[in-house]
């Protein structure tokens, strides 16, 4: 027997494809061009939206024979046991490979922007968390389980990282992004599509590009960002991943920039992406995105028109079901209106990465290995608790109170300090699907903070007082709150937010505010504790940051927690009681006032603090702040005072400092290397993170960090949209945070001004000695 060119591995992939092709019927490519979602309902209503305008009728049976290309959700949609659930997706695909005359499984993808969106699947913290760990290694080691896991039970594609930077901290979504400085966001992220790669599963970007910057920070709201912002702030955490990273797949953003939707725009989606960046994967919509260019854009009129303006543009797949990408492209491709041309390009892309992934190997199959299968092995919880812990930030300890004393009497006091859900973000599957579905149990182990804080510390006396809901009025909980904090020693007050999903939660996808105050009435909770005279710890379990000026200079203490995952329980708690120091820092900064926004740390002079304004924007704690229980000396700094070290525009500048542990604690210190460029052809943030190092120190122990600055590092877009590096004076701060500078090396660029391609280095290289 004669195997088929398309099927023979020993011919080069698109060889392969370019054989499958010529043999397809045009419903057969279309069919690789959307995907189905197998556990949604019939009418959608569910889960988003406007799902219900977008899914359409189908027979199972009759559609499966043209093939399929995408499974979506098939765990992420309702509790399954991860067993029986591996074995429902091998008998599903069996069917799809039968059915149709290539015998071509579908791609299945799921969610993982905090772990495997499944039941029973370790919930890691939410993306601000490993921000705030400043330790990309960590990050990728956890990718890596969590790209295990998918593959386990068969899923092919991961819809993750989310490398939108945070522009408004009072959009919902910032609990799932990464931070509000690109350099953060672009090796952090890179790190998690390493991992995720290479378990074998196929990472999604999302979502490309400009989607945090929605206008008033709204969900979904039209950008307005100018060239430079996007040039120089959205895009470069994106190219990062790709080029370091080595992701596979893009997905389109919903937004539109300037009038042009996302998904419509050709020079995003293939001349920059393509084109310019060399990107060959594939390029999925986010979640009916493509039927919104009618119904939402209105830049289409019919879905078959949706199809065309998609297609064009450079959008490949339609998730999550079929509306525009079916039957209305067979037929506009059909009548002349859509070039079959544009579904060849579509489909190859697709084919290409079902080849790679081996979909179209004879010896496929879909069977998982048997036994059963663990998502939250002793592995993944032991990775999730070290996470959790590194990523707790000590904003503030004034006078020392923490640690807190073992037999001390403590009132807990706070809506968030009994409620498990309290340590996850939206996208985990307990606040994501669980909510439909109130019968069934978490699936995984979340002790609260409360009972964490009596496990850590058994000798202290601990009493419980709610004080209030999350987000809805009500004081008639604060008399009993006062009472006990009256009582006790100190007052740990665990407020916070809720995740959810539309308006169902606090912070969350589409759940927006319009300031950064406390939900609900904690603010006045608050109040009321610290009017008790007794040292209140406020310990924050939220999503986003929210301004603490009001209580500033009140308080005994601050932590910061964002959404810590399932063991954040016990990291609170181990930093409360001393067990862990605390080592993370801030990924965002923390508002002094409610209002002011949108604003982060990467301003331009006009954007800062002045005269020219009453209002005053400085932040009340900044990027990269975090304290600790030890104390560090910066020691032996190479490159302070006197003339400004010369380098051309292809130079490089080393700049060391020695880190010394000098407490008696075991810690981590965080190096931060800021640009400032005082005078440029266009206006610049006055300073901005391009690179750091995370060293873990014994006491009386000292490391030496050594950054190569690269001139590279400097450039930036230019007024004719050119990325230079400049001739100029530049300064090298390190830091403690991006206000709090140790030591300032000089730099002079000399020679031409440098324009750069799309080699350009993209990261400061380190090195850490003795």
């Amino acid at each position: 027997m004669t195997t088929a060119p398309w099927r023979d591995r020993a011919l080069s992939a698109d060889a392969r494809v370019a054989d499958l092709l010529s043999r397809m019927t045009l419903e057969e490519k279309t069919a690789q061009l959307y995907g189905v979602w197998v556990g949604a309902s019939a009418d959608g209503r569910d889960v988003a939206p406007h799902q219900h305008d977008m899914t359409a009728d189908y027979e199972w049976d009759e559609l499966i024979t043209r093939g399929l290309g995408q499974l979506t959700r098939p765990f992420g949609t309702a509790p399954v046991d991860p067993t029986l659930g591996a074995q429902a997706l091998a008998r599903a695909q069996r069917r799809i490979a039968d059915a149709g005359r290539f015998g071509i499984p579908a791609l299945a993808h799921e969610e993982c922007l905090a772990g495997f969106t499944a039941w029973r699947a370790t919930a890691y913290p939410v993306p601000l968390a490993w921000g705030a760990t400043f330790h990309p290694e960590l990050v990728e080691e956890m990718a890596a389980r969590i790209g295990h896991d998918l593959a386990s039970v068969g899923v092919h594609q991961g819809l993750a990282p989310v490398l939108d930077v945070v522009r408004d901290a009072r959009w919902g979504r910032v609990e799932e992004t990464i931070g509000e400085d690109p350099y953060l966001v672009g090796t952090i992220g890179s790190a998690y599509v390493r991992g995720l790669e290479s378990a074998g599963i196929v990472a999604t970007l999302k979502h490309f590009a400009g989607y945090a910057s929605s206008a008033g920070a709204r969900n979904l709201a039209p950008v307005r960002a100018g060239v430079r912002e996007f040039a120089d702030v959205t895009l470069p955490p994106f190219e990062m991943a790709l080029r370091e990273g080595g992701a596979r797949s893009v997905m389109a953003a919903y937004n539109e920039t300037d009038g042009v939707p996302a998904s419509a725009d050709a020079r995003l989606l293939t001349q920059l992406l393509r084109e310019d960046w060399g990107f060959t994967g594939t390029v999925v919509s986010d979640y009916f995105g493509i039927g919104f260019l009618e119904s939402l854009h209105r830049v289409a009129g019919t879905p078959a028109e949706a199809a065309q303006v998609a297609l064009a543009a450079g959008i490949d797949v339609e998730l999550p079901s079929i509306r525009s990408y079916g039957d209305a492209l067979v037929a506009a491709v059909r009548a002349g209106d859509v070039p079959e041309s544009l579904v060849d390009r579509a489909a190859h892309r697709v084919l290409t990465q079902k080849c790679e992934l081996g979909l179209l190997d004879e010896d496929w199959r879909p069977e998982p290995d048997g036994g059963p299968i663990d998502l939250d092995s002793a592995g993944n919880r032991a990775l999730a608790r070290r996470l959790a812990e590194e990523s707790v930030v000590l904003l503030d300890n004034p006078d020392g109170l923490l640690p807190l004393a073992p037999d001390t009497r403590i009132a807990v006091v706070g809506p968030r300090a009994t409620d498990a859900l309290a340590m996850l973000g939206c996208y985990s599957f307990p606040s994501h699907v669980l909510p439909s579905h109130p019968e069934i149990p978490a699936g995984v182990e979340i002790p609260t903070l409360l009972d964490s804080l009596r496990a850590e510390l058994p000798d202290a006396k601990v009493t419980f007082a709610q004080g209030c809901d999350t987000s809805e009025p009500g004081t008639e909980g604060f008399e009993e709150a006062v009472a006990r904090t009256a009582e006790a020693d100190v007052c740990v007050a665990v407020l916070g937010d809720r995740a959810g999903l539309f308006g169902g939660g606090t912070s969350g996808e589409g759940c927006d505010v319009a300031e950064l105050q406390l939900p609900g009435v904690q603010a006045e909770l608050l109040d009321a504790l610290v009017s008790t005279g007794v040292p209140v710890v406020l310990v924050l379990l939220t999503g986003r940051p929210y301004a603490l000026g009001r209580w500033h200079g009140r308080l005994a203490a601050v932590v910061q927690a964002f959404f810590p995952g399932e063991e954040g329980g016990p990291a609170v708690a181990g930093v409360l009681s001393g067990r862990v120091t605390p080592s993370g820092r801030l990924p965002v900064s923390v508002p002094r006032e409610r209002g002011g926004q949108p604003w982060t740390y990467l301003q331009p002079p006009l954007g800062l603090a002045g005269g020219v304004s009453s209002l005053d924007p400085t932040p009340l704690y900044p990027f990269g702040h975090g304290l600790s229980y030890t104390s560090f000396a910066w020691e032996d700094f190479a490159g302070e005072g006197g003339e400004a070290a010369e380098i051309g525009t292809d130079g490089s500048y080393d700049v060391s400092v020695t880190v010394r542990n000098t407490g008696e604690r075991a810690g981590a210190e965080v190096v931060q290397l800021y640009l400032h460029d005082p005078v440029a052809s266009v206006t610049r943030p006055d300073v901005r993170l391009i690179g750091y190092q995370r060293l873990e120190l014994a006491p009386g122990t000292a490391r030496r960090v050594t950054f190569r600055f690269h001139a590279e590092l400097s450039a930036f877009t230019d007024r004719e949209g050119r990325r230079i590096v400049e001739p100029g004076v530049l300064e090298l701060r390190l830091g403690a945070s991006s206000a709090d500078v140790r030591h300032t090396a000089r730099v002079r660029i000399v020679g031409e001004v440098r324009e750069l391609g799309t080699d350009r280095r993209l990261r400061c290289e380190t090195e850490v000695g003795p």
